[in-house]
């Protein structure tokens, strides 16, 4: 399995850097930084990094980690616009970078900023599209291509990734159409899962890759959860209790490597960990214990 840290957005570069880079020298295997403009909150207020411009200078800070969005809401850029973009940082990284992209959900970042919404099945409309685009464009010489809603005629994109093709990842868990959509052009997907989840997501998507006629082994999967780790018995307890409004795994680094084993067992190929949780002035000692004590037994 490939371990990677999820890089919030509201860091300063400076604390980006440092905790790139430590990922960099102890053994992790990717970055990944969502694509996100404004807090969630009424106001949206927050300091948030845009996401492309991060992984193009992580391409040159850190130069051996995969890095990724995770992922980029298709409505902020016209894909022939995030083809460009994705395939210049892929050029920068030497051939290391992964193109998450998703319908994108938050509403306020859309309404504040004049940018058109649509509703789910809209945005997924969008979102398929979008794929054919990128696909091409990555792919082949010239892109002609004439959809509801990207009209491309005899399109160029030079110079073309260092990839062949650039890794597209669709991130999302929606079973009727993300992840048919997945199941069509990905070459890695993501959902936010505990490993119950992901099996059952996975299954999923293995049904419509059989109805696509795609092998269902082509597509790496990776997933994140909230990880809560510790030895305190009674605030293990206290988190265990309380309910969560994301999935989370919560225990000692001696439960959670089961809990990685249990990943593995169903198939994950990457186990994503976001920063989100960890203790402010100890992050480093943090992701040293979790990527020595828990991912240990389970690294490619």
């Amino acid at each position: 399995m490939r371990f990677s840290l999820w890089l919030s957005p509201g860091h300063s570069w400076d604390e980006l850097v440092v905790l790139a880079g430590h990922a960099e020298r102890t053994g992790w295997d990717g970055i990944w930084f969502p694509d996100h403009f404004m807090g969630t909150g009424r106001d949206g207020a927050g300091d948030l990094l845009e996401c492309w411009s991060v992984l193009a200078a992580l391409a040159v800070a850190v130069p051996r980690l995969r890095i990724g969005s995770l992922v980029s809401g298709n409505m902020y850029r016209h894909p022939a616009v995030l083809a460009n973009v994705a395939t210049a940082v892929d050029r920068i990284s030497g051939g290391r970078v992964v193109l998450g992209i998703g319908a994108g959900w938050q509403r306020n970042e859309h309404e504040q900023y004049g940018i058109e919404f649509s509703d789910v099945g809209g945005r997924l409309d969008r979102l398929d599209e979008a794929c054919h685009v990128i696909r091409s464009l990555t792919t082949t010489e010239r892109t002609t291509y004439a959809g509801r809603y990207y009209q491309l005629h005899d399109a160029p994109m030079q110079p073309k990734p260092v990839q062949s093709p650039l890794p597209l990842l669709i991130g999302g868990g929606g079973e009727r159409r993300t992840l048919r959509i997945a199941a069509r052009f990905a070459d890695e997907w993501n959902t936010w899962g505990t490993p119950d989840i992901v099996a059952h997501k996975s299954d999923v998507l293995g049904q419509h890759c059989v109805a696509l006629d795609r092998d269902p082994s082509t597509i790496r999967r990776s997933a994140q959860a909230i990880v809560l780790m510790g030895d305190d018995t009674q605030w293990l307890s206290a988190r265990r209790s309380e309910p969560q409004r994301m999935p989370t795994i919560v225990g000692t680094p001696a439960e959670l490597a089961e809990t990685v084993g249990a990943y593995q067992q169903v198939g994950l190929d990457e186990l994503v960990v976001p920063d989100w949780t960890l203790p402010p002035g100890g992050e480093t000692d943090w992701l040293d214990r979790f990527i020595e004590e828990v991912a240990s037994s389970y690294r490619d």
